[in-house]
């Protein structure tokens, strides 16, 4: 199985992904990642729609995923990451999209854009990544 199937395989297995987030998809290739999300009510604050946790989760996850397919031998952590919140969200499925802007031997900064079905953008992010010092091995899920 090569590095991107691994990595989606890794994501798509985490615990959050299979039991709080459970309608989400992930694609990457070399410095890109998308990750789709299927908008339930289950993530709506009071007002009904989406809460900004899940916009984050799925910038973060698509930046962090982009940088992850261009290193190839160790996890990588999230140190910093901005959002900027566009339009509110409350049906249809939503898509982030992630590439590499930065790297580095061992730091990185990623960019991600959040469309809803319509291709219409609702929100955007900006990231830096750092190399761990964790490999990326079955262990993890890799």
């Amino acid at each position: 199985m090569n590095h991107y199937r691994r990595l989606e395989k890794m994501y798509l297995n985490a615990n959050i992904n299979k039991k709080v987030f459970d309608s989400t998809s992930a694609s990457i290739s070399e410095g890109k990642a998308s990750i789709g999300l299927e908008i339930t009510d289950k993530y709506f604050h009071a007002l009904g729609a989406i809460h900004g946790s899940v916009y984050f989760k799925l910038l973060d996850d698509a930046a962090f995923f982009a940088v992850s397919s261009i290193v190839k031998d160790y996890f990588v952590l999230t140190t910093s990451f901005n959002i900027n919140l566009i339009k509110p969200v409350n049906k249809g499925k939503l898509t982030a999209h992630g590439k590499v802007r930065f790297s580095s031997a061992n730091l990185f900064t990623a960019e991600s854009t959040l469309v809803n079905e319509k291709g219409q953008e609702v929100a955007f992010g900006t990231g830096n990544f750092a190399k761990s010092k964790i490999a990326l091995t079955d262990k993890i899920g890799y």
